[in-house]
């Protein structure tokens, strides 16, 4: 449905206006500030909004319009409510990723096409109290905002007032008045609705609902023409609309105790011995030093014959509470934190429990994985979205399939911290090696001496392989006495000797 008033002269918005809100961004204006949203960005109801490509933080707000009526010049406070119109519902959308460096303007991060829904009825300004409307708004049929006129810092009149001695307000012109607190983060499917009513009048005066549904976009912006989106923890907290809703830790929060210290990566000769070295092999060897809790147990391979070898990188979930989910499922929570941060050549550990009938992550999340080159991942845990996870061709060991989102069973918690996965202790920096006989954990100070000695035991066994096939028995070949010990040497010193040796 198209807009009530498809191309307005000017639209103006304003920054902080409701004292709900200004109370959780921790600032109150001491007078109104304006921004411009071009007229370009106005549609109607039921229409739909894009995130673009590359981008996370599009925020709804739900605002009340005011649509003039009169053009108003230096008018005052009294005489102002008669200049407008009419008035009706608004969602002034907003992509924070854009918004830094804009300082304010709101150019780009409030200019999009479709970023200014407004409608889809209108209330006649002459039937209602300027200070006793109400605006609301729905996600996903959530109330997420309540409030009403009454809570503003600066009333409507004031606004038109105060704008009109700068410039002339003209007929068809609209203002945003401000959003109260609720103002969150939106995603791909989501759906808004706004409302502006008048719930103390003796009329039914309503807007009706103002519907937008989000999409994704699959056009980036061009580096080449100006600044990219650009995301920190400040505007992640305020487009959630605080820390907490973000998923980030509140500013007075004492300090984390310092992670154990990582490995660093894996040299490229390290890392082709422990490819060329069978985990059965390095079990052995961590058996023989004493070490005998390091199998990840219960994982298999999403693709057959994988083999994965690189650092850990630990994810820790914690048991599914619904207060806790609510503050630390959504908004930048640990796991896409662990899934954004995974650096090339490590492999994230999640510990999951050994539930395996919940996902603990989807397609999205190992494209991205595979994105910054990750080595792979293993959970003890299930895998939503599991054939189009093996198609992006990422090695994942898990418990299997499961259809299940992560709030049913699991709570995003830590990252980089010390976890047990599968039956084992797994801390930063461990190197991880997994294939067809299962994924083990090697303590980085022990790797090199663990994978020269399984190299040099599968020559061995290579060697025993040999003269069993050509009918030797068993008894005192495997393992090898001391004659055959000779007999092994021996024939390795003439290897050698030929070049031919392993």
């Amino acid at each position: 449905m198209s807009a009530p008033i498809d191309r307005p002269g000017k639209i103006i918005a304003i920054h902080l206006n409701y004292r709900s809100r200004a109370d959780q961004r921790g600032r109150t204006p001491a007078s109104p500030s304006y921004f411009f949203k071009p007229s370009s960005s106005v549609a109607g109801t039921d229409g739909v909004v894009e995130r673009p490509a590359g981008t996370e933080l599009l925020a709804f707000e739900g605002e009340i319009a005011l649509i003039i009526g009169t053009a108003a010049h230096r008018v005052s406070v009294e005489d102002a409510w008669s200049h407008v119109a009419s008035v009706t519902a608004s969602n002034d959308l907003g992509l924070y990723d854009l918004r830094a460096n804009d300082k304010g303007s709101n150019v780009r991060s409030k200019g999009g096409d479709g970023y200014t829904p407004i409608g889809p009825d209108l209330i006649p300004a002459a039937e209602v109290d300027p200070a006793a409307l109400r605006v609301r708004a729905w996600v996903n049929g959530d109330l997420r905002q309540d409030d009403e006129t009454s809570g503003l810092l600066f009333p409507l009149p004031q606004l038109i007032a105060d704008l009109s001695q700068h410039f002339t307000l003209e007929p068809g012109d609209i203002i945003l008045t401000g959003t109260p607190a609720g103002s969150s983060v939106i995603v791909p499917g989501d759906v808004v609705v706004v409302e502006v009513d008048a719930p103390h009048s003796p009329k039914t005066l309503t807007s009706g609902g103002l519907r937008t549904t989000v999409t994704q976009g699959t056009v980036a912006f061009d580096g080449a023409l100006g600044s990219l989106p650009a995301v920190d923890d400040l505007q992640r907290a305020e487009a959630w609309g605080s820390r907490e809703e973000a998923g980030l830790p509140a500013e007075d929060a004492p300090e984390a105790p310092a992670a154990p210290a990582t490995a660093p990566g894996l040299d490229p000769g390290l890392r082709a011995k422990l490819v060329a070295a069978p985990t059965a092999g390095l079990s052995a060897q961590l058996r023989k030093r004493g070490l005998h809790a390091c199998f990840i147990d219960g994982v298999s391979a999403n693709l057959p014959g994988a083999k994965i070898v690189g650092t850990a990188k630990t994810l820790r979930f914690v048991p599914a509470r619904e207060d806790l989910f609510a503050r630390h499922g959504g908004g930048y929570n640990a796991q896409k934190r662990c899934f954004d941060a995974v650096d090339e050549g490590e492999i994230i550990v999640i510990e999951a429990r050994g539930d395996a009938t919940t996902g603990t992550l989807g397609d999205i999340l190992a494209l991205r994985a595979k994105a910054r080159r990750a080595a792979g991942v293993v959970t003890d845990g299930g895998v939503r979205d599991f054939a189009a996870v093996a198609e992006i061709g990422l090695p994942v060991f898990s418990q299997g399939a499961h259809p299940s989102v992560l709030g049913r069973k699991h709570v995003p918690w830590d990252v980089d911290v010390t976890i047990a996965c599968g039956g084992a202790t797994v801390q930063p920096g461990d190197v991880i090696v997994g294939d067809g006989d299962g994924v083990i954990v090697i303590p980085p100070a022990l790797v090199e001496e663990v994978v020269d000695a399984t190299l040099a035991q599968e020559d061995e066994d290579a060697w025993i392989a040999e003269q069993v096939e050509a009918g030797h028995p068993v008894d005192g070949l495997f393992p090898m006495n001391a004659a055959w010990r000779a007999k092994y040497d021996a024939a390795r010193g003439a290897d050698a000797g030929t070049g031919t040796g392993a």
